[in-house]
């Protein structure tokens, strides 16, 4: 259901229900949940989520959305996503509707291909989603590409997305992957941090300047310096 293949400290995540279209069922949410925690404990610095073959996630399955359960595990995965201390790079190989959409958001880059498309039509079939996803896609897109995509079930295709901001750079997979491997060369703690502050709310103000205590207590602090002395590129261990 997700391929996990490593290089050095960039993990990449495949979802692979090509059948389903990689629709999210109980199952791949708790999955890909389950392969992102394990990545950050095994010491991935940077995530690459992507879905196999044509589409990156067609959205909720539709044979099983209607329960609780598959509410609190796509709710709980896409919070949890956010979450994690690392940055986590969407690598959008085509159209990624509806939870989609919402699993794309809950990455912190994307990454868009020619055939990238998102929408989030729950007009049309009488759903809902959460105040983090409308609110996050406004933030992202812009509050006109939002009302539109959530009163008017439009659509967005590559260039508007990369137009409007809710897609950050044209590329394939491996151009996702390349990313990834440079920002792997941060500093991690940094990254934890700015992520932390990106994704949080007034209420995470004491985690925050726990954050940023260890950033500047952290001997990355001190070989960046030690780096610059020595006109050398600065080797982080996040600590």
């Amino acid at each position: 259901m997700i391929a996990t293949t490593r290089d050095k400290d960039v993990v990449v995540l495949e979802l692979q229900r090509e059948d389903r279209r990689n629709a999210l069922d109980v199952e791949l949410c708790r999955a890909i949940h389950t392969a992102a925690g394990q990545a950050v404990a095994d010491g991935a610095r940077v995530i690459v989520l992507t879905g196999k073959g044509s589409a990156f996630c067609a959205g909720a399955d539709l044979g099983g959305v209607y329960g609780s359960e598959f509410l609190d595990a796509l709710y709980g995965m896409l919070r949890d996503l956010t979450r994690l201390p690392v940055p986590i790079i969407a690598a959008v190989n085509g159209p990624a509707i509806g939870a989609g959409t919402q699993l794309a958001m809950a990455c912190d880059l994307r990454v868009v291909d020619q055939t990238a498309r998102f929408a989030v039509p729950t007009v049309r079939n009488g759903m809902a989603v959460d105040a983090w996803t409308i609110r996050t896609l406004a933030q992202l897109a812009g509050m006109g590409p939002a009302r539109r995509l959530m009163l008017a079930a439009e659509s967005l295709d590559r260039d508007a997305a990369l137009a409007c901001g809710l897609a950050d750079r044209a590329g394939t997979l491996a151009d996702a992957i390349a990313w990834a491997h440079e920002i792997a060369t941060f500093a991690p703690l940094t990254l934890a941090h700015n992520k932390l502050v990106l994704n949080s709310s007034h209420d995470d103000d004491s985690a925050i300047a726990t954050s940023f205590a260890a950033v500047w207590a952290s001997a990355d602090v001190q070989e960046a310096a030690q780096a610059r002395l020595e006109k050398r590129p600065p080797v982080f261990k996040g600590n």
